[in-house]
Order: structure tokens, then sequence, then C-alpha cells
């Protein structure tokens, strides 16, 4: 049975993985105690030491870590802070490489393509280096060289932590709870993703289109001609790490507006555009020289699904809020419950954190630390998210780090309740609210659409004397009152469809009387209509049932006669 998944070959990552596994179950453990809130301290020492055991093990377990530190339903903080912080710097390979590379994608001498080379690289990482250039055509250029003989590296790496993972879910319980090689498939996509400059090239061409209408970012252009799979020439952007800024600087920054519209930026990537840069680091947002940020590395990309971003809209705004039982439900909603899901102890753990960050939630909540800690929480108690949110709660966070430092007194809870409506416009707009209660709103406004043509339509059969109606037994009374019944019924009908058009018209235009953070006539016209709706309906069951009694009574009388 051992033959059947495990190899000879890879005895070597065998035991290495296995040391790490020691260490994890014991981070497993720590995770479920710090999750119940018992405040256990976990090793912060031994947390540094598996960072710099992955370090020590290559490219592959770097980024193996690099993963981890966005699962919160797998490791305590304490681990994920030193995972996070992981360094992904090697030493630089030898410059003669670079030059062979170039010339062995571009078929052509590196000096026939570049005017200029910079023997030294700007940044030198466990897949590649970056080097400044210079076309022949004067351009600046920034060239990606992927680190050679990487793939020759992690094919079998790849291969033994595979093989492991494997052997894990099958004979062990850690193995069965977490699903490791679920987890490992995420980690390959995103890996051999990355590997391939042609699919960065792609990305950073379609979030440059999607970000084009925010003037304070900035996305560098990639040169096609230039590039390749393991090659990736761009337009190069010169900047400083906003996180490496000067208090004086900061002073000198007018940080408010590019905080603003990072944050904005990144919801309108993952709730609209559906396509987002997943890895917002302070290294790869900048502060460029002409006083726009830019938007580096774009290798680390992920997508969302439309029902997914209806359902993390409503989780973003009932965390805003501070709803926690909306905020349990709708996690809920979203995952997927493995066996001895403890959704009881889920929602209490749930209402006890969003109660705690409740202050915070109306001022300067960290939406990135909420939707985190509700990402552990869910993993702790059995529930499984979907693999796109551990990418999201990794830009989440990321952000939350940039922006506070660009702007100290910055709001994410106030942006995320004020771009609530335009993210729900737009998706209108662009047919993605399809589902659920918005299918239901665009029925409302189609019914309204047709209302008045019907009601014409049956007005004139009604003052043409074309209206028939066939009854055993006429009661001219009877048929009066119910005719009246039926007129007043329509014309209460259309007043509430135009209360709604109306309503959903004034959404659109901003003035200062504003209740719950939104145009107050709408608010009222909606609430009018609701009202309105609420009083219709009952008077309708009111007097059907008086009539359906008054039937049954007449139906008696007969029998008894």
């Amino acid at each position: 049975m051992l033959g059947s998944t495990l190899k000879v070959g890879h005895l070597r990552r065998y035991k290495d993985i296995a040391l790490l596994l020691r260490r994890y179950a014991r981070a497993g453990a720590d995770l479920r105690a710090e999750s119940d809130g018992i405040g256990v301290e976990a090793d912060a020492a031994e947390a540094r030491s598996l960072a710099s055991e992955l370090e020590r093990l290559g490219p592959t377990f770097i980024k193996l870590g690099q993963l981890l530190s966005t699962r919160p339903d797998l490791l305590p903080e304490v681990h994920l802070e030193a995972l996070a912080r992981l360094q992904d710097k090697v030493e630089p390979f030898p410059y003669e490489q670079v030059e062979a590379i170039i010339e062995q994608e571009l078929g052509a001498r590196a000096n026939k393509i570049f005017r200029v080379i910079d023997v030294e690289p700007v940044a030198a990482a466990s897949l590649a280096q970056l080097h400044r250039g210079e076309l022949r055509d004067g351009r600046e250029v920034a060239i990606k060289v992927q680190r050679p003989g990487l793939r020759e590296i992690i094919k079998p790496d790849m291969a033994a932590i595979g093989e492991a993972a494997v052997f894990m879910d099958r004979h062990t319980d850690v193995g069965r709870r977490f699903e490791f090689t679920r987890i490992l498939g995420e980690f390959r996509r995103n890996l051999y993703r990355e590997l391939d400059y042609k699919q960065e090239a792609m990305s950073l061409r379609m979030i440059a289109e999607n970000l084009a209408q925010f003037d304070r970012l900035v996305v560098p252009a990639p040169l096609e001609d230039f590039s390749t799979e393991r090659l990736l020439t761009m337009e190069y952007i010169a900047g400083r790490k906003i996180t490496a800024l000067t208090p004086l600087a900061l002073n000198e920054l007018d940080g408010t507006p590019l905080a603003d519209q990072l944050f904005r930026a990144y919801l309108k990537q993952i709730l609209i555009d559906g396509f987002f840069h997943a890895d917002p680091h302070p290294g790869n947002i900048v502060l460029a020289d002409d006083g726009r940020l830019a938007i580096l590395d774009l290798g680390m990309t992920s997508r969302v699904g439309p029902d997914l971003q209806e359902n993390l809209l409503a989780l973003l705004l009932a965390v805003a809020a501070g709803r926690s039982d909306d905020v349990s439900s709708i996690a809920i909603k979203i995952g997927r419950k493995r066996e001895g899901f403890a959704e009881i102890e889920f929602r209490e753990r749930v209402t006890r954190l969003v109660l705690d960050n409740r202050d915070t939630t109306i001022s300067q909540m960290s939406v990135g630390r909420i939707v985190f800690e509700i990402s552990r929480v869910s993993g702790t108690y059995g529930l499984r998210l979907p693999s796109e949110t551990t990418m999201i709660n990794k830009a989440l966070l990321n952000l939350d780090q940039i922006v506070t430092t660009l702007d100290p007194d910055f709001e994410p809870a106030a942006v995320v309740r004020r771009e609530a409506a335009i993210l729900l416009r737009r998706r209108l707009e662009s047919g993605l609210l399809m589902t659920g209660v918005t299918a239901s709103l665009l029925d409302a406004k189609k019914f309204a659409e047709r209302l008045p043509d019907r009601l014409a339509k049956a007005l004139d059969v009604i003052g043409g004397n074309e209206l028939r109606v066939k009854v055993d037994a006429v009661d001219e009374k009877l048929l009066i009152d119910g005719m009246q019944k039926i007129a007043n019924r329509i014309a209460l009908g259309v007043v509430l469809g135009s209360l709604i058009i109306g309503a959903a018209l004034m959404m659109r235009v901003e003035t200062r009387f504003r209740l719950f953070d939104y145009p107050g006539l709408a608010i009222i016209l909606f609430m009018s209509a609701a009202i309105a709706g609420v009083m219709l309906v009952a008077n309708i069951l009111y007097y059907d049932e008086k009539s359906r009694a008054h039937l049954r009574g007449s139906d008696v009388a007969k029998r008894h006669d």
C-alpha cells in the first residue's frame, strides 16, 4: 500500500515534508485553541524557524509557505505572520545567464535588442530576477527573467509533495480533515500560472484596461514583441515602497485620494470585474515618481464567479454594518459543510467576532482583518470556504496595511457602504445580478413597466362594454362591489409601481438629505411602497377569507334547504 503512493526516489523530500508536518500538527492544535478564544500564546520562535526551513528547502517550498500564509483555517496567526514575511530574496544568478536566456527566448543577442541592460538586478527572487534596461528606440523597460533550470527543480518537488498529500489524505485524520490534495491542486495551478509570463502579460493588459477610470493608479504596459513564457519585458516605472517612505515624505503626500482610489479599485476588481491582482503587498504597490500608485508584479491573480461576487458584496455590507447573523448565514451559504460542522458554535463565534469589532466597524474597521478572521473560524468549526476567498483574504489584508499607511484616518467600512449602491448598479447594468433577491427585483421592475399597458387594455375592455362575466345568478350589487374592489386594487398597484420606479430613478440623484447613507427621498418612496404593499396584501387576504367564509355559509344553507 505504501508503494502505491510513495516513491523511493523522493525519500529525501519525504523526510523534509514529515518534519514540516510535525511542526504543522502542533500549530494546528494551537489554531483550535486560539479560535476557541482560550488565548494560547503560540511559539513565535518556532514559527520563524518554520519560515527559515521553507527558505532553505528552495523555491517550491517558499511559494508553498506564501500560500499557507493566506490560510487562517490551517495555521495560527503567529505562523501566518512569520510566513507572510517569508523572504523571497535569494542570491542573483550571473548576468551571463540573463543574456543567454534573452538570446534563447528572443532569438537574437541581447545587445541587438536592448541598448542598455543594468548588470545588477533591481530585485532577485526565488522564481525570477528583474533588470532595468533600455530599448534601441530609447524606451526604458523592466526585464523579468525566469531563473534557469527552475522547472527542473519544481517538477520533482511538486511530485513528492503531491504523493505525500495523497498518503496523508488516505491514512491520517488530519489529512481527511484538511484535504491536502485539494489544497495542493490550488497551489499547483497558481504556481504554474505564475511561471508563465505570457499569462502575466495578459493580466497586465486586462487589469490596466479595467482600472482605466482611476487616474491616480498605473499598471506597467507589457511589450509583447519582447516577451515569452520565460521572459517578460514591460514599461519601467520608477518608484518607492509605500512602507519605506519617511514620516516627512508621508506628511507631504496627499494620501487620502490615493488610498480611496486604491481601495475602490480592488473592490471593483473583485466584485465587478471578477479578475483581480491577488498579491498587493507593499513591495508590489509603489509610489511612482509622478505621484501615482503603480501596481506591479501581476504574476499572482485570481478570478471570482458572479454568484460568489454577489455573496461577497453582501458579506462585506453585513460586516460593515455589524450584522453578525447575516455574516454567519452568508458564510454558510457560500461554504461547504464538512462532516461534523458545528453550526451553533460557528454562529456563536462569529457573533462574538463581529460584536468585539463593532466600534471599529463603525469607524476604521479593518475589512481585511474581519474577513480573515471569519475564514479562520470557518475552518476551525468545519466549514470549507471557496478557494477564491484565500486570495481575497490576502489581497484585503495587504490593502489594509497600504491604505492606512497612506491615510491613517482611512475608513474602509465607509467606502464599502458608499460604493455598495454604485457596485450594485454596475452589476445590474452589466446583467450580472440575475439570481436571488435581485432577480425578483428585476421581475418586479418588468411587471411595473408593463403594468400601464395592461391596465389600459383592461380599462378599454371595461369602457367598451366588452367585459363578459359568466355567473349562475346575477347579483348586481355584489358584481358592482367586486368590480370596484378590482379597480381599486389595480389603481393601487399602479401607484405602487410608480413609487418603485420613481424611487429607483431617485437613487441615481445625489442629495444632502440621506437615510441609511442612501438618497433620503428614494428611501422614503421605497418605504411608502413597502408599507402600502403590505396593507394591500393584508386587505386581499382578509377579504378573500371573508368571501370564502360567506360561500361556505351559503353552501350549508342550500344543503339545509
